[in-house]
């Protein structure tokens, strides 16, 4: 499976109006794949919204959006919106769970750290025995890895009752000494991360 984050930077004060254009777009797009989320920013870069796709492979991606092309009203009228756009393939780790529809939490955590050439097996290897400790305190959305775009980038997504229930949980987990795993030195060159907030049609909410 790949997994395409798309990530629209809009014009201040869009953000309502692309919503609900893109709700009423989405169920012709829908009959050909799911979405798996659809987010806008509350902290971190403003005027953000981000919809993440699956796809079994980059066949099957470049098939379907070829067919959804052809659609009407696909895509949905708000390019006079879009200040930018970015897209991004990932692949999940072997412990990442399955995107599928699920009430998770009302704020998610989106977290990409840029990895240094060459470390991403060593941050799954040191993750891999401490995840399960780590999502009981609150659940994973996702542990992906960069295949296509920015290259070497770990993202992974949390997701949390609110920003309290985050400070929390994070503080806990320290306390408990179940996270951060930990990584050697040099392993992280860069960390960023955004609260994001589901739109009501979102399946991750």
């Amino acid at each position: 499976m790949i997994i395409e984050m798309r990530s629209y930077d809009l014009r201040p004060g869009s953000i309502p109006a692309v919503e609900e254009r893109f709700a009423a777009a989405l169920p012709a797009r829908t009959a050909l794949s799911p979405l798996a989320a659809f987010w806008h920013t509350e902290i971190g870069p403003l005027n953000r919204v981000i919809h993440v796709w699956t796809y079994a492979d980059l066949a099957e991606r470049t098939r379907i959006r070829a067919e959804a092309a052809k659609l009407p009203g696909w895509p949905p009228p708000i390019s006079d919106y879009i200040a930018a756009m970015t897209t991004e393939i990932y692949l999940p780790a072997p412990f990442s769970p399955p995107l599928t529809p699920r009430a998770l939490g009302a704020v998610y955590e989106i977290r990409t750290y840029t990895m240094g050439a060459g470390q991403i097996p060593g941050m799954i290897e040191r993750w891999a025995p401490k995840i399960e400790a780590r999502a009981a305190l609150s659940p994973l959305v996702g542990a992906w890895y960069s295949e296509i775009g920015g290259l070497n980038k770990w993202t992974h997504i949390w997701a949390y009752q609110d920003a309290a229930h985050r400070q929390r949980v994070r503080a806990e987990a320290v306390a408990k000494g179940i996270w951060p795993p930990g990584s050697p030195p040099g392993a992280v060159v860069k960390q960023e991360n955004m609260l994001v907030i589901p739109a009501a049609f979102s399946p991750l909410r």
